[in-house]
């Protein structure tokens, strides 16, 4: 159990800097968040790949430090709802409503694409 918190703390710690890195070389400048959009789908994708990569299956400590590790702190959940409050609270909710539901469309999709390896040959 302890080799497996700190896995998941190290993972934790390096996701939430490489996160604030994101959000330091992209910050918002057009008041839409972008940065945050792309960690969330990018994390998606990431995470859902994750069970598909052998080495992966294969050392089970490895999974928790990138899973909720080092995924889990990249990606924002927290920052994504307190930005769609955000744009609603400027007047933009409509534009709040597209941020939402994009994003959630977009992950499913990132989910989607990295799990394709698992479909059957005859429906990929």
């Amino acid at each position: 159990m302890r080799r497996e918190l700190a896995a998941v703390a190290a993972g934790g710690a390096v996701g939430a800097l490489a996160r604030w890195a994101v959000g330091a070389v992209a910050p918002t400048t057009d008041g839409f968040p972008w940065a945050t959009l792309a960690v969330n789908v990018v994390g998606c994708f990431l995470l859902a790949l994750l069970p598909t990569l052998l080495v992966v299956r294969r050392r089970p400590l490895l999974l928790v430090a990138l899973g909720p590790g080092l995924l889990g702190g990249f990606t924002t959940l927290s920052a994504y709802a307190e930005e769609a409050r955000g744009l609603v609270a400027d007047g933009r909710a409509g534009l709040a409503a597209a941020y939402v539901l994009g994003t959630l469309a977009a992950c499913l999709l990132a989910v989607a694409a990295a799990r394709l390896r698992d479909l059957p040959e005859d429906l990929r």
